[in-house]
């Protein structure tokens, strides 16, 4: 008999790897979780409790992101930031639970609760700081992103001009605080050159928090073969994100044409209400097109056979976009596309490494590093 779908999931839950639902409860009403109470069901947001139940989410990572323009203000609403996810476990404390390792996730599904990781999301975050760095970490920040859209004075971002063509001496510091420490080195947002470099450097496994593949959609978020081919002597894993323009290379090439009218209008595509403005209007004109499940699960497949199958995992950047391929708008999606991966072929094995064993891994190993690289 054939396990079901729901049943794979109550026994293999989704680890997923990237959620801006706090940043958009700051936008929203100030992380007003009384006056937009999460623990319902909600219209304004892809995220809330019952539906993360119904997707067969069992573990978030929740981005306690904060933009590039906070500037000076970075380490303080990184930290309201975690502050909102403290105030979030704990008004829903009978279905949420703390999480700083994977033995603590599979506590908290022990006790049917939703495990919250936090990510920061930028390594502007950190103000330059180690020490800073090393406070998040005890606050329970599981990842950093080595940059956002811009790029840090250690580090180039993939969506900015490369200034050192890779990481410079502090930034390989940085990589190598975060596998003392335990803190996952997370390469999502980086250029393909600081991909390798931090490869070269790490002594413990990467994550990819929200990327996919740059060999089925051309964007520079997304990550290279000969990148992703390395995650298997690495132990890392990719966790595949939703993002339109980053799984359909027909939207990525809307939104390219979108980004060059933005350039010829003065604007810095970086300024990302500025290019969503443009966007908007592009869109008036010339909508774009859908992106689909189905083009979610050729990245998903393209990571398999590049990476291996203990390398792929989800990372669906729920509340980060304005909106998302057909088939999967909200966090109820994921059994929709494991549904459409197992009639592909994916056994419930490859279906259990892909929803959370392989995350899983990853977690444990860089713990490992982190125990012995202190001693």
């Amino acid at each position: 008999m054939t396990t079901t779908i729901e049943d794979l999931l109550a026994a293999h839950p989704v680890i997923d790897g990237h959620n801006d639902l706090l940043w958009a409860m700051r936008e929203l009403n100030g992380y007003d979780f009384a006056a937009y109470d999460v623990g319902e069901r909600q219209t304004q947001t892809h995220t809330d409790l019952p539906r993360m139940r119904e997707g067969g989410v069992g573990a978030q990572f929740w981005s306690v992101f904060v933009p590039c323009a906070e500037g000076e203000r970075s380490v303080r609403s990184t930290l309201e930031q975690v502050d909102a996810a403290y105030a979030m476990i704990e008004r829903y404390a009978d279905r949420l639970a703390l999480a700083t390792s994977a033995d603590e996730v599979e506590a908290a599904w022990d006790h049917g609760r939703i495990a919250c990781l936090m990510g920061a999301e930028g390594g502007h975050q950190i103000d330059g700081s180690p020490a800073v760095l090393r406070m998040y970490h005890r606050l329970g920040v599981r990842y950093l992103t080595l940059t956002h859209n811009d790029n840090v004075p250690w580090a180039d971002s993939a969506t900015d001009e490369p200034v050192l063509g890779g990481l410079n001496d502090v930034g390989r510091e940085v990589v190598r605080e975060m596998n003392r420490i335990g803190m996952l080195v997370d390469l999502s947002h980086v250029s393909h050159d600081v991909m390798r470099d931090a490869l070269d450097t790490t002594s413990a496994p990467v994550i990819f928090s929200h990327s996919s593949a740059y060999a089925v959609t051309d964007h520079p978020r997304n990550v290279p073969d000969d990148v992703l081919a390395r995650l298997a002597d690495n132990g890392g894993t990719c966790l595949l994100t939703f993002v339109p323009r980053f799984v359909s290379q027909a939207v990525r090439d809307w939104a390219r044409r979108a980004e060059e009218r933005a350039v010829a209008e003065g604007l810095d595509p970086r300024d990302i209400p500025a290019l969503l403005a443009v966007e908007a209007a592009y869109q008036d004109e010339v909508p774009h097109p859908p992106a689909t499940l189905a083009d979610v699960v050729a990245h998903v497949e393209h990571v398999r056979e590049v990476a291996g199958i203990e390398h792929v995992g989800l990372g669906g950047d729920y509340d980060g976009v304005d909106w998302l391929p057909e088939g999967l708008e909200d966090v109820t999606g994921y059994p929709r596309l494991l549904t459409a991966l197992r009639d592909t072929g994916w056994s419930d094995d490859d279906l259990a490494g892909l929803t959370c064993r392989n995350v899983l891994r990853t977690m444990r190993d860089a713990e490992s590093v982190a125990v012995i690289t202190r001693d």
